[in-house]
């Protein structure tokens, strides 16, 4: 899978963080930060009773479309 940024790997991996975040993270190979988007998101979706969870969607699905190896 390509790891350039914009490349059909990174698209991939984005939807993938759309659906569960973190999981785009993982399919990069990224294992500490899918935990920790994971576990983020997870504890803000259970604090704030289901309305802010969507902002680690988010953050999670950019930071996978926008990661590049070796930062």
């Amino acid at each position: 899978m390509s790891v350039q940024q914009g490349s059909a790997g990174n698209v991939i991996a984005a939807l993938c963080s759309l659906v569960i975040p973190g999981l785009g993270q993982l399919v990069q190979g990224r294992f500490l930060a899918a935990l920790i988007f994971i576990i983020g998101s997870s504890v803000l979706w259970v604090i704030s009773l289901g309305t802010l969870g969507w902002i680690i969607h988010l953050w999670a699905c950019l930071n996978a479309a926008l990661w590049k190896p070796g930062r």
